[in-house]
C-alpha cells in the first residue's frame, strides 16, 4: 500500500547557493552546504564516535574517496578506497563512466564500499581501517546497467542486496530490485525480486539506500531527476515487500534544488540527520545536512513537514548534540608539495601510472613528466591532475618552472569541465611564453592572439573563480603583479562531475616543476549577487 503522493512545490532549479557565515568554533547552529563541494551521491556509516563519507567518482582515479568526521559538519579527505578502476578501457577518459553511486558500511569487523561501474557490473572493496589498504575490488556481479547497490545484513544472518538500474544503458529507470546476496559478499544469489516500480508516481528512481528499524525494512531512494527530483521513503514488513512509499523531502518553497540521494545516519546519542546532495552545476553536486524525527514509523527530514509529511530542506539549524565537541577541520586543497605524497585532493582524470610525476627528483617540488597530449582536446588528457571547485568563489595559483632544455614541453593551470580554458607556459628559446587556450564552440582547442613572454624561467599562474563560475587568468613574472590574459570564461560542469581546477604537463619528453599550488577561498565579490566560502558555513 503507498500513501497518496502530493506533488512536491516545484520552483525554477536554483543553481546559487549562500553559505557566506564562516565557521565559528563557537557555533551553535550551521549553514548549508556543509560541504560546498562536488562529493556526488554521497553516503555515510557511523562507527563508534566516527562518521565515514565516501561518493561517486565516476572517470577520476584515485577512485571513492573517503572522508572522515566527529561532527557532521566538518569533513577532511582521509583515503581513496580504489587506486585504479578495475578495466583497461579507463587508460583513456571516458567521460561519465567509472565509480557511480556507492554505499559504505561496517559489518562483522570491516568496512564495506559497493559501487557500481555502469559498464561492467557490481564491485566491492572491504578494509578493516578506512585510512588503510582497501581490498583489490571483487567483481560481486558482472552486468550493464546495474547501478547504485546497497547492502543489508539482517538479523537472521541472511544478506540482501537493492540496486537500481541505469537507464542509458538498460533502458529501464524507475525500477528497484532486491537480490540474495552471500553474507561474504562473494556473490549474489539467484534472479532476486523487483521491489518497487510505478513510474508515474515515482520516474528516474535510483540511488536505493537499504536498512532496518524497529523491524521496518527501509529503502531511501530519491526519485523524479538530479535537478527537480524528491526523496522517497520505502517501508515494509518483509524484505521482499510489498513496500508502501511516501515523499519525505522536497524542494518545496526553499532553495534547494532536487534535494535527495544521500544517507540517513544516526549519532551515538540517538539524533538522526540526513546527508544528501543538491545539483549545482559547474560546481558539482554539493552537500547539505538535514535534520530527522522519526513518526509513526517514517522519517521526517527538514523543516515545516506538511499533512503529508513531505519535509523541505533547513538554511541553517542548530549543530548535531555529542558529548565531546570535535575539532574543526577542512577539506584539502592548498599543496605545498613539501610532503612525501600528494594531497589527497588531487585525481588524475583516467587511469594513472606512479612514474607520471616525482615528489622526490626535486624536494619541496612537483615533477610532472611530459604526457603526450590527447588529439587536441584538453579535457581527454589522461595526465590532468585536478581537483574540484573548493567553493563556490576562490583564487587558484600555481607556480612553475620549465627546464632550459624543455623546448618540447607546456605545462600549466586549466578549469575543465565539458568546456576548458588555462594558461600554458612553454619554451621558445630562452624565453618562456604563456598562452591562454580555450575550447571554442566545436570543442576543439584554440589559442588565443593575445599571448606574452617572459624573460624568467619561472612563472606564475593564476584563476580568479567567481560567483557564477566565471573565471579570469592572469600570469605573474614576479607573483606580485599578474596581468589578465584572454577574457572570462565561463566553468561548466563536466558529464556528471563539475568543473574542475588544477594542472597539466604535455608533451613529447622533459618535465616541469611546480613549486606549489595555493588556494585561497573569498567571502565576498563585486559583481556577483552570491557570496560563498568553502569553509563549512555555520554560524553562530
Amino acid at each position: 500500500m503507498s500513501t497518496d503522493r502530493p506533488t512536491p512545490t516545484t520552483k525554477r532549479a536554483h543553481k546559487h547557493f549562500d553559505s557566506s557565515k564562516l565557521w565559528s568554533p563557537a557555533a551553535a547552529r550551521y549553514r548549508n552546504p556543509i560541504i560546498c563541494a562536488d562529493y556526488s551521491d554521497p553516503d555515510v556509516v557511523r562507527h563508534g564516535d566516527d562518521f565515514y563519507l565516501t561518493a561517486s567518482s565516476f572517470n577520476c582515479t584515485p577512485g571513492l574517496p573517503v572522508l572522515h568526521s566527529r561532527d557532521l559538519i566538518h569533513w577532511q579527505i582521509i583515503n581513496h578506497a580504489v587506486r585504479n578502476l578495475p578495466s583497461e578501457r579507463y587508460q583513456q577518459v571516458q567521460h561519465g563512466c567509472g565509480v557511480w553511486a556507492p554505499a559504505i558500511r561496517h559489518h562483522d569487523g570491516r568496512f564495506w564500499i559497493f559501487f557500481p561501474m555502469p559498464d561492467e557490473g557490481i564491485y566491492v572493496t572491504t578494509a578493516i581501517d578506512p585510512r588503510g589498504r582497501w581490498s583489490p575490488p571483487h567483481l560481486l556481479q558482472e552486468g550493464v546497467g546495474l547501478i547504485d547497490p546497497c547492502p543489508l545484513w539482517d538479523d537472521d544472518g541472511n544478506a540482501y542486496l537493492v540496486h537500481a538500474f541505469a537507464h542509458s544503458r538498460s533502458g529501464i529507470r524507475h525500477r528497484l530490485q532486491v537480490v540474495p546476496m552471500a553474507p561474504d559478499a562473494s556473490q549474489l544469489m539467484g534472479e532476486g525480486q523487483v521491489v518497487f516500480e510505478q513510474p508515474e508516481k515515482h520516474p528516474i528512481i535510483e540511488g536505493p539506500k537499504f536498512l532496518k528499524k524497529d523491524g521496518w525494512y527501509y529503502i531511501l531512494a530519491p526519485a523524479g531527476g538530479v535537478e527537480e527530483g524528491w526523496q522517497v521513503a520505502l517501508r515494509s514488513r518483509a524484505v521482499f515487500g510489498p513496500y508502501e512509499d511516501r515523499i519525505v523531502l522536497a524542494q518545496g518553497t526553499s532553495a534547494v534544488n532536487g534535494p535527495h540521494q544521500g544517507a540517513l545516519v544516526d549519532t551515538p546519542n540517538g539524533q538522526w540527520w540526513f546527508v544528501h546532495f543538491q545539483d549545482a552545476g559547474p560546481y558539482g553536486r554539493i552537500t547539505h545536512l538535514q535534520p530527522v524525527k522519526w513518526q509513526d514509523g517514517w522519517p521526517l527530514m527538514g523543516l515545516e513537514q506538511d499533512e503529508h509529511g513531505v519535509g523541505e530542506p533547513v538554511s541553517e539549524h542548530p549543530v548535531p548534540a555529542f558529548e565531546q565537541k570535535a575539532s574543526p577541520v577542512l577539506l584539502q586543497d592548498t599543496d605545498n608539495f613539501d610532503t612525501p605524497t600528494l594531497g589527497l585532493q588531487w585525481q588524475w582524470h583516467a587511469n594513472h601510472h606512479d612514474d607520471w610525476y616525482s615528489l622526490d627528483a626535486e624536494p619541496g617540488r612537483l615533477r610532472l613528466f611530459a604526457q603526450p597530449a590527447s588529439g587536441g582536446r584538453l579535457s581527454d588528457a589522461p595526465h590532468l591532475l585536478l581537483q574540484k571547485f573548493p567553493c563556490q568563489q576562490f583564487t587558484a595559483t600555481t607556480h612553475l618552472s620549465l627546464p632550459q632544455d624543455g623546448t618540447s614541453v607546456s605545462a600549466g593551470l586549466v578549469v575543465v569541465g565539458a568546456t576548458y580554458a588555462g594558461l600554458l607556459v612553454s619554451r621558445q628559446g630562452d624565453r618562456l611564453q604563456v598562452q591562454r587556450v580555450q575550447s571554442d564552440a566545436s570543442d576543439e582547442l584554440v589559442v588565443l592572439p593575445d599571448a606574452s613572454s617572459s624573460d624568467e624561467s619561472v612563472v606564475w599562474l593564476r584563476v580568479e573563480v567567481h560567483g557564477d563560475a566565471t573565471c579570469l587568468f592572469s600570469y605573474s613574472g614576479d607573483g606580485q603583479s599578474f596581468t589578465s590574459l584572454g577574457g572570462s570564461f565561463q566553468a561548466t560542469a563536466g558529464k556528471w562531475i563539475g568543473a574542475k581546477v588544477g594542472i597539466v604537463c604535455t608533451g613529447d619528453e622533459s618535465h616541469a616543476d611546480f613549486h606549489s599550488f595555493q588556494v585561497h577561498k573569498r567571502t565576498t565579490n563585486e559583481g556577483s549577487k552570491v557570496a560563498a566560502t568553502a569553509l563549512p558555513p555555520t554560524i553562530s
